[in-house]
């Protein structure tokens, strides 16, 4: 008998020895939080992360698409894309439904496929009504699969939704800057046929995605109770008052992206490259600290006291970022820098509690209507943001910094009070 293919005791072949490795290697990226821990996770981080590096490219350059190779004037191409996101989010509570009563992960694959199409659709266009459309329906499809990822992160997410989502959040910031990079480099070559194959570069990566979900576990929908309302979340006040607060506390999303870089141009004795510089410690600070901010956070009353010092932090960034404008050369760099900083932490602060309390304060049976219009709520800040803080930090200068401040602070001092109504009401209970 030919014993040669035959395995002494104590031996480990070549193939489980690398298995081994892979199992080892796994474990090690486990327990140091770059990798979510079981396999359901993963893949939705993964097919999450395909599908932003998509919207960071064209958030980057889908805008100078539509001028530089399509030929539309600038004023028309911003109106169209300021109202399709308005329209978009009109998607948000109807669509939740659906992921609700048919299941999440069906739900959110669909909206990928329609982003993909719809950006193909992009290629098509030569006239300001056709742009309106197709932006119309990408956005709309972008709302949709907002509000149908919520109820996927809780499910995926146990015990545990909040870290999870902070983790998503992390990848978030490491796409946008993979996108903003692959973006710059067609920008750079301002060619049609760079800009045609960037836009279908980001209907491919839409259906990669969409193709990744497969590998998601399919989460069965939670049926209504007895007594319960199919359509709780326009009757649940509470929860209605905490979408404006959250609304209002994500307004600081906008001060880095809009505000401080007009602020460090014009007012503040920095050198113009420092608005780069501000931006990347932000993303650091984000990508390194966001999931172990959240590890506070077990219950909606300790988001809603993080929500409170989210409140108070942002206030002292903006603080600082008024006083930056009256400082003089390398003072005025290193308040900057205290201010970023600050702004970051009150960030932090702000994204963990308002994971947790959107899925927190939301019945089992309704997570995809209540995020839905917790999107709404966010998406309403992105488009006020700007002329807001346009209004008072430009224009208004140093005191305008201090009253968009005290608007933070004054608005994560309520959240907590929501916390307790929410609770005492139990209008976000089944029944």
């Amino acid at each position: 008998m030919d014993t040669s293919s035959q395995h002494r005791p104590g031996e480990r072949t070549e193939p489980t020895a690398g298995k081994g490795a892979e199992r080892g290697l796994l474990a090690w990226l486990v327990a140091r939080g770059l990798i979510p821990e079981t396999a359901p996770k993963r893949a939705f981080a993964v097919a999450t992360f395909i599908s932003l590096i998509g919207k960071g490219l064209f958030m980057a350059g889908a805008a100078l698409f539509f001028t530089r190779s399509v030929g539309l004037p600038v004023a028309q191409v911003g109106f169209a894309l300021g109202a399709a996101a308005l329209i978009g989010l009109g998607a948000g509570i109807p669509v939740g439904h659906l992921a609700d009563r048919y299941g999440p992960r069906e739900v959110f694959r669909l909206t990928l496929v329609v982003q993909a199409v719809s950006v193909a659709g992009l290629l098509l266009v030569r006239s300001f009504p056709s742009l309106v459309a197709c932006l119309c329906v990408t956005e709309l499809a972008v709302s949709a699969g907002t509000a149908a990822r919520g109820p996927l992160n809780r499910a995926l997410g146990a015990p545990n939704p909040t870290r999870y989502r902070s983790y998503l959040r992390a990848l978030n910031n490491i796409a946008a800057g993979c996108g903003a990079l692959a973006a710059g480099v067609v920008i750079q070559l301002d060619t049609r046929a760079a800009y045609m194959g960037l836009m279908l570069g980001i209907a491919v990566l839409f259906l990669v995605s969409a193709a990744a979900c497969s590998r998601v576990p399919s989460v069965p929908p939670v049926e209504v109770p007895a007594g319960g309302s199919s359509w709780p979340v326009l009757k649940d006040k509470p929860y209605v008052v905490l979408t404006v607060l959250d609304g209002i506390m994500a307004i600081q999303n906008q001060v880095l992206v809009f505000a401080l870089p007009l602020w460090i141009t014009e007012r503040v004795d920095a050198p113009r490259w420092f608005v780069g510089a501000s931006v990347a410690v932000n993303a650091a600070l984000v990508v390194c600290l966001q999931v172990r901010v959240s590890r506070g956070i077990v219950d909606n009353m300790s988001a809603g006291r993080t929500m409170r010092r989210a409140g108070a932090v942002l206030l002292l960034a903006t603080a600082l970022l008024a006083v930056a404008g009256g400082a003089p050369g390398w003072v005025a760099m290193v308040v900057v820098v205290l201010g970023v900083v600050s702004l970051t932490v009150g960030e932090l602060f702000y994204a963990a509690a308002s994971f947790e309390l959107s899925y927190g304060l939301a019945p089992e049976h309704a997570q995809g209507q209540y995020s839905g219009l917790f999107a709404i709520g966010q998406g309403l800040s992105n488009a006020i943001g700007p002329p807001v803080l346009g209004l008072l930090c430009l224009g208004w200068g140093e005191p305008g910094w201090l009253v968009v401040g005290v608007l933070f602070l004054v608005a994560g001092q309520f959240v907590p009070l929501v916390v307790k109504w929410s609770d005492r009401t139990r209008t976000h209970s089944p029944g």
